[in-house]
């Protein structure tokens, strides 16, 4: 009898579980190309469908995707701080609600925003003129990239007194498998106005990731946390401080991440080697007899 054990088949929950964990921990920009190789390794649509409908939205709101609105009025980021539903999202800028296809990561309906949905004209007034602001940033800073600023809390509100929150949302992707490699920038600020202190508070999360694999896989996923705070001004004012603030931390976050990229080879690839073996001594390159394994089994045994 043999004791190997025959091999166990998974259970079509702990199949849907792997496929989901592919799905959801994909590159930016190589989901699709995971998709289909799921796909034929599952051999099983119903499967697949299943752990595409949950994994999508997911990997979609986790990575910020942006997709483009079918009138051409802009791009529509998908973020929870924008969902109404399982399938729309609030554009802010246009006043409209993007309809999303998760699985093809594509915008098929847009509708125009109701009324409640939208935030009160006190709250819009600072909204739009940080929107107008982080827009001319991320068209300076970010090539391709895409922003929004929602109202988050205190939508309501109509006049001075009472305390709201904006969140403003960064995303920048750039993917060339072409060429083995693709990445993504996603920023989230939270800004919350607090009008008895006067003073606005800032807290930002940075992430980069990248991913090169040509002839290997090497991945990088970095983030960084952050807080500022400004004085409670007018609208306008507002906005320029925030922004400023914003790109203060961004290029200094950006800069430093340069910085220890550039320094790799002299620090931390070096580090990774041992500077002297477990002996305490260099190994004698020149004289590599004095250890030789047949001078001590010749000592050893007697042989002359």
């Amino acid at each position: 009898m043999s004791d190997e054990e025959p091999d166990q088949q998974l259970s079509d929950d702990q199949k849907l579980e792997i496929a989901k964990w592919f799905l959801t921990n994909s590159p930016a920009g190589e989901i699709q190309y995971i998709s289909k190789d799921i796909r034929s390794v599952l051999m099983d649509d119903r499967l697949y469908n299943k752990a595409a409908s949950e994994a999508f939205p997911i990997y979609n709101k986790n990575h910020l995707i942006s997709v483009e609105m079918p009138n051409r009025s802009g791009d529509a980021v998908v973020t929870t701080f924008a969902e109404l539903s399982d399938t729309e999202y609030l554009d802010p800028r246009t006043a409209q609600v993007a309809v999303v296809d998760h699985v093809k990561q594509v915008c098929i309906d847009v509708r125009p925003a109701a009324d409640e949905e939208l935030c009160s004209l006190y709250i819009e007034e600072f909204r739009c003129d940080l929107d107008a602001e982080i827009l001319k940033y991320v068209g300076e800073a970010y090539k391709k990239g895409v922003c929004s600023v929602y109202c988050i809390n205190g939508k309501d509100a109509e006049g001075p007194g009472l305390d709201f929150e904006l969140a403003v949302v960064i995303t920048a992707a750039r993917c060339s498998p072409q060429n083995f490699c693709n990445g993504s920038w996603r920023s989230i600020w939270n800004i919350e106005f607090k009008d008895e202190l006067q003073v606005v508070e800032l807290k930002g999360k940075l992430q980069v990731g990248a991913h090169y694999f040509e002839e290997g896989n090497v991945q990088l996923d970095a983030s960084h946390e952050c807080k500022d705070s400004t004085i409670f001004q007018s609208p306008e004012d507002c906005a320029l401080s925030i922004t400023n603030i914003i790109r203060h931390h961004e290029t200094e976050y950006l800069a430093s991440l340069e910085g220890s990229y550039l320094n790799l080879p002299d620090t931390t690839f070096k580090d990774l080697r041992r500077k002297l073996p477990v002996t305490r001594t260099l190994f004698p390159w020149h004289n590599t007899m004095q250890i030789s394994l047949t001078r001590d089994i010749t000592k050893e045994l007697g042989i002359k």
